[in-house]
């Protein structure tokens, strides 16, 4: 009696732990659906043309575009942090921990990485804007550069450090034996570090938000489920270094085509 009233309860812990991420990227996606609070200015240039411009840049504007970047990797990037997450609130239930908090607090570490990405990510579209650089749906405005960023993704795809960071993301247990530290802020520094190796993984996949457009929404829901394919399904380490090849022909066609 006592193990199927623990087996129910785990499992019950478990359902309310996913639907709180279900939740949480559902959100994100709406908020980002709902444009993001990314209002775009539009300048008449005579003759009934119109062109569509981003907002002049300014702490307010800059903290949009934060939040846009930041609710942006929640929805690309929490998906596949579910397994780990899910494997330790059934570790916290085991132990009699259910209300220590430390599954939430690893999520907020591993968040804690890319919401870091996220300002490093403004200031690098904010850079790219004053000179220039950015087209007005917020892609790289030259086909050489957009060519050279999807071949340095794709051989990214390829190197021994995108490799290794892909085996700790997609190996959950291995991750929690050697990784993980008890207690609220031994969970936070957890997720940090699970969010280190994601980013190793992943960041290069990140850039290319400015090849196809930062708010261009099937670019950014088809980067998330390259990510999720590489983390969690069997055949994701294959399929990494496949798209990774198919970058290399792309940003190869791109720069023939631009020079």
């Amino acid at each position: 009696m006592t193990a199927e009233w623990f087996l129910a309860t785990l499992r019950y812990d478990r359902a309310v732990v996913l639907a709180g991420l279900c939740f949480v990227v559902l959100l994100a996606w709406t908020y980002l659906l709902l444009g993001a609070g990314m209002e775009m200015e539009t300048m008449d240039m005579g003759g009934g043309q119109m062109m569509v411009m981003p907002p002049q840049w300014s702490p307010g504007y800059g903290l949009v575009v934060f939040v846009m970047w930041a609710v942006m990797m929640v929805a690309m990037m929490l998906p596949s942090a579910a397994p780990v997450t899910l494997l330790i609130a059934s570790i916290a239930l085991s132990r009699g921990s259910r209300r220590l908090g430390s599954t939430p607090m690893f999520v907020a570490g591993y968040l804690a990485v890319w919401f870091g990405f996220a300002a490093a990510a403004t200031l690098l579209q904010w850079r790219l804007e004053l000179a220039g650089m950015l087209s007005e749906t917020m892609a790289l405005a030259s086909r050489v550069a957009a060519g050279v960023l999807l071949i340095a993704a794709g051989v990214y795809q390829w190197t021994p450090l995108k490799q290794a960071c892909l085996r700790h993301c997609r190996s959950p247990f291995d991750f929690l034996l050697f990784h993980w530290r008890e207690g609220a802020a031994g969970a936070f520094v957890s997720g940090v570090r699970h969010g280190a190796f994601c980013f190793g993984c992943c960041w290069m996949l990140m850039a290319l938000l400015f090849v196809g457009g930062v708010m261009n929404l099937a670019w950014i829901g088809g980067i998330a489920l390259l990510v999720l394919v590489e983390k969690v399904l069997p055949w994701g380490g294959l399929t990494g270094r496949a798209t990774g090849a198919v970058m290399i022909a792309w940003g190869g066609f791109t720069l023939a085509a631009a020079l």
